[in-house]
């Protein structure tokens, strides 16, 4: 075998389809598109949400609801989480930091710990928010928490 004796298996490879070559290639004439018509001609773009006249679901359906543009959104963590990464990656220390290099958030997402679960170890806790019970169950094992901005 030679690098330039090398072939495709045979029927693993398709005929190109040449549109608008002539009649004799069995695609010319209107070129695979129909007769007449926006869609035939060059240029033709369709229109995003256009329902041929009818009226299209976004005018049909009513408005409802409200997007609060200053929500904070949180990726939350439970004690019994942490508890397992703690386990996993041998850590003592919860930051923001520990959990991105772990692949757990994004860059720029924010956490919070709840309080469901159990603790075993105890923790250094840098978070941007904990909710109360979270906070207790760090504190009796004898960790602490630190709320960063």
């Amino acid at each position: 075998m030679k690098l330039h004796q090398i072939r495709p298996a045979k029927g693993a490879t398709h005929k190109e389809k040449r549109i608008g070559r002539g009649d004799g290639s069995g695609h010319g004439g209107t070129a695979t598109k129909g007769t007449k018509g926006a869609q035939s001609r060059t240029g033709y773009k369709r229109n995003l949400g256009h329902e041929g006249g009818q009226m299209p679901i976004q005018r049909r359906v009513p408005k409802r609801g409200f997007k609060n543009p200053h929500r904070i959104e949180y990726k939350v963590f439970n004690l019994g989480q942490l508890q397992q990464l703690a386990d996993k990656y041998n850590l003592s220390e919860i930051t923001l930091e520990n959990l991105y290099i772990h692949g757990f958030i994004a860059q720029t997402d924010r956490v919070k710990l709840l309080g469901n679960g159990e603790l075993t170890g105890k923790f250094t806790c840098k978070v941007n928010a904990v909710s109360e019970k979270a906070k207790a169950a760090i504190e009796a094992a004898g960790g602490t928490v630190e709320v960063v901005a």
